[in-house]
């Protein structure tokens, strides 16, 4: 079984149109703070300090999930158990392919991975230490 690198393995499984769209707008984040001051480069450097990623959004909306249909598998209806199944077997999936089917939505949604808010985050320290 082939496992992909771990930096890589989002992109790998996201539409290529959605990879250009973000990168695309990486690089339009970046030109806009090259005229900017060394304040709002930073208050930009902090936010993105603080941008959920991927992987964030993916476990906090699978152990929403998993919490929630445990309570109700335990008070309303065993069934609910399945759903909990479901969501750690897309857990698996993502952390050994890097896809699983709510990825989908969350690339739709232009979340990013952490090597792409990285990719910002470098290129914007990189413009505070040419000045």
């Amino acid at each position: 079984m082939h496992l992909p690198a771990t930096t890589e393995r989002v992109k790998e499984h996201t539409n290529p149109k959605i990879n250009a769209e973000i990168e695309a707008q990486i690089e339009e984040n970046i030109k806009f703070y090259r005229d900017k001051s060394r304040e709002e480069i930073k208050a930009r450097i902090d936010e993105l300090n603080r941008e959920w990623d991927t992987e964030r959004v993916l476990e906090a909306n699978a152990s929403s999930l998993v919490l929630s249909s445990s309570i109700l598998a335990l008070t309303v209806n065993r069934k609910w158990a399945i759903l909990s199944g479901v969501v750690g077997g897309f857990l698996l999936q993502h952390a050994l392919q890097g896809w699983c089917p709510p990825l989908e939505v969350i690339r739709r949604m232009k979340i990013r991975t952490s090597s792409e808010i990285n990719k910002e985050k470098i290129a914007l320290i990189k413009l505070l230490e040419e000045r």
